[in-house]
């Protein structure tokens, strides 16, 4: 089933990603998956904590754990590009990897926007809630305004959302549209837009997609992939922002913005 939101990427484990796993990476990939879980698992735990302290030192820890967690799954971050501006803020970027949520929050800790079935994932489905996500069910299209409005709210309130408007992952390789819906948010709020690239390649600048994350493709089997693999980069390329008022209507929004990403 597809639709305006809920679309459907041709992208699958067999066609589109790389295997990285031999039994020369097995110690590799072991290490580095306890290292991950072990920072997700202190991530849940103080979570209480960091969440009352001041936005400056908050944002400050979140970002260095997050970079923190794509390091411990062995890929090393590059982020470049304009710094994100302060106060109610829509982030969008394409969608790879379950790494694109730590990379974003990297750039700007935010409340994601995720599709109902993460609340039900070990471990990470505790760290959404207490992060604040954002949970729409795809199955329902009746329910898109009524996110599109708790979204605008949560912009109107000073705070950064980030959303991924293909609506689902990609290879990397290949490249779905932005779909429009959630640009009305930020026209509603009268907030920007800050579009961010996102690209994993290997060291030497060869593109790998490795860390998509497709089709019927499991988390584990995805993780382990990452894991797995040797020499994995992840490029953050952090674009200038679209100004509140610059497009008169979503559909023109949601172009300038993948024109950016």
């Amino acid at each position: 089933m597809s639709g305006v939101w809920l679309p459907s990427a041709p992208c699958t484990p067999p066609s589109c990603v790389e295997a990285t796993a031999t039994w020369a990476a097995v110690p590799r990939a072991v290490r580095r998956l306890a290292a991950l879980f072990a920072l997700v698992l202190v991530g849940v735990a103080l979570s209480p904590v960091v969440g009352r302290l001041r936005a400056v030192p908050r944002d400050r820890l979140v970002r260095r754990w997050c970079r923190a967690v794509v390091r411990a799954a062995g890929v090393r971050v590059r982020i470049s590009g304009s710094a994100a501006p302060t106060g109610g803020l829509l982030l969008v970027a394409n969608h790879i990897s379950w790494l694109d949520i730590p990379l974003l929050a990297a750039v700007r800790p935010a409340r994601m926007l995720a599709k109902t079935e993460v609340r039900g994932w070990p471990v990470a489905g505790v760290l959404a809630e207490r992060g604040g996500t954002l949970f729409i069910d795809r199955d329902r299209i009746r329910a898109l305004p009524a996110t599109v409005a708790r979204i605008a709210e949560a912009l109107r309130g000073g705070t950064a959302v980030a959303v991924f408007p293909e609506g689902s992952t990609w290879c990397g390789r290949a490249h779905g549209h932005f779909r429009r819906a959630v640009f009305q948010a930020a026209l509603d709020a009268g907030v920007p837009v800050q579009p961010v690239g996102l690209r994993y390649e290997l060291t030497g600048g060869t593109a790998s997609t490795a860390p998509a994350f497709v089709g019927d493709d499991s988390l584990l089997a995805s993780l382990w992939r990452v894991a797995s693999a040797r020499g994995l980069v992840a490029e953050v390329d952090v674009r200038p922002a679209i100004p509140a008022g610059s497009h008169p209507d979503r559909r023109t929004l949601a172009r300038a913005a993948q024109r950016c990403s």
